[in-house]
């Protein structure tokens, strides 16, 4: 399987999970969420969505929980939208990297804060 073709359908997973989670989801654990980056192994077989949600710790937590009991609808929703021979496994976890980034954005500020 190609690496392209990999990266062509976890753009479209991304497309399609978004539009599943803003329009079809009705769960009220599952809270402001911005699907940050979809990876797809090279078989297809699984795909982990990397997500971000709006709030704290706990609402992350909530909506983690939300996501997985509704797996099974998400994925039949792909298999409908996305033509494959097997819809992958998904697989759901927070993207840390904004927080990361804005950690080290802040380390920097007060590096330079202190300089002054």
């Amino acid at each position: 399987m190609s690496q392209m073709r990999a990266n062509r359908v976890a753009e479209e997973i991304k497309k399609v999970i978004g539009d599943i989670i803003t329009r079809k989801l009705k769960d009220p654990r599952i809270g402001f969420v911005t699907i940050t980056d979809v990876e797809v192994t090279g078989d297809l077989q699984q795909a982990k969505i990397f997500l971000t949600v709006l709030g704290n710790q706990n609402e992350d937590q909530e909506t983690l929980a939300g996501l997985e009991k509704a797996k099974g609808f998400i994925r039949s929703e792909i298999g409908k939208h996305i033509r494959l021979r097997k819809t992958p496994e998904i697989l759901f976890e927070i993207d840390k990297s904004i927080e990361t980034g804005n950690r080290i954005e802040r380390l920097i500020h007060d590096l330079n804060q202190s300089e002054d």
